[in-house]
């Protein structure tokens, strides 16, 4: 692929970071105004059916493809994903839930070892414990705050898109499809549970305004269909790796704005572990940037279609 320099990539991946970071504040907020069943269900339908509206507008096929698969991935990186996220907000702040979602790079690299039986460079484990000590001193498992259950489910969002992320690669290593069509029909599909979850479960009411409409306007059109273009067109113009980046501002962007919006406070301990997180993180895109630079290629943890499954929010 040839990559071109200018500054549309470099405002694309700007956009991302703060709306992708704000997404957190303001699904927050949304849980303000609906159960978080309701809203998880009334997000993932606009979400898919804006996805979808998208795929001839950007000349891409509209037809399902890979049914079963697509269904599959559909389940763990929507349905799970956007449940565990969900409930995780509903107790706990927009920065720390981001964080601890945005540990799923470390937990692809460790699951690709354990289920592709792919290696995991020395290196790369520098990454993970780095990571991984970061998790230890934000959930603090010796100290048995109320906010512990949210923190595991936030592990639990992550690590479903592990392995969503590891279901994509696996699809693209036997089968040539378009990464925009099976994102849109995951999402479609994805949400059908979550429609029914909402039915079946009982939950308050929503509350219909024109705020709510906003945030949910700003979920469906602006973080989901819009940035996902926009990720798509970065990654056509820069190396994989280099826009992966933008995956270490989404948290941080996520951090300002619920301190800002919310007023949300870490204690000493949560600091250091998002540090070492962010340094795990960070490590992991320079391994990519040696990678590359080596291999002549453009990955950070895999190839290019694991990148793209790998970064996605809201």
């Amino acid at each position: 692929m040839k990559h071109s320099r200018g500054w549309g990539p470099i405002l694309g991946l700007v956009v991302l970071s703060l709306t992708w970071g704000y997404s957190w504040v303001a699904a927050k907020e949304g849980l303000g105004f609906a159960g978080p069943l309701h809203f998880a269900a009334q997000r993932s339908v606009l979400g898919g059916l804006a996805l979808l509206a998208l795929l001839p507008l950007t000349g891409r096929p509209w037809r399902w493809q890979l049914p079963r698969e697509t269904l599959l991935i559909g389940l763990v990186q929507v349905f799970g994903f956007m449940l565990f996220q969900t409930w995780a907000l509903v107790t706990g702040g927009p920065g720390k839930t981001a964080v601890l979602i945005f540990t799923m790079p470390v937990w692809t690299l460790l699951l690709s070892g354990l289920v592709l039986r792919e290696p995991i460079k020395g290196a790369q484990w520098i990454a993970a414990l780095l990571t991984l000590g970061g998790l230890l001193l934000i959930i603090e498992p010796w100290e048995m705050h109320t906010s512990l259950i949210s923190k595991c489910l936030g592990l639990l969002a992550a690590f479903c898109w592990a392995v969503g992320t590891l279901l994509v690669k696996r699809l693209r290593q036997h089968h040539d499809v378009d990464l925009l069509n099976l994102t849109a029909w995951q999402m479609a599909l994805g949400a059908i549970p979550l429609v029914c979850a909402a039915l079946l479960i009982p939950e308050r009411a929503t509350h219909w305004t024109w705020t709510y409409g906003g945030i949910l306007a700003f979920m469906s059109l602006a973080s989901t269909a819009l940035c996902w273009w926009l990720w798509l067109y970065i990654l056509d113009r820069v190396p994989a790796w280099e826009a992966s980046l933008s995956v270490l501002g989404t948290p941080v962007v996520a951090i300002l704005s619920s301190r800002w919006m919310t007023g949300e406070s870490f204690h000493r301990s949560e600091v250091g572990g998002i540090l070492l997180i962010g340094s795990g993180l960070a490590f992991l895109a320079f391994i990519g940037w040696l990678n590359s630079r080596r291999a002549g290629r453009s990955s950070p943890v895999g190839d290019e279609g694991e990148v793209v499954q790998g970064q996605r929010t809201g």
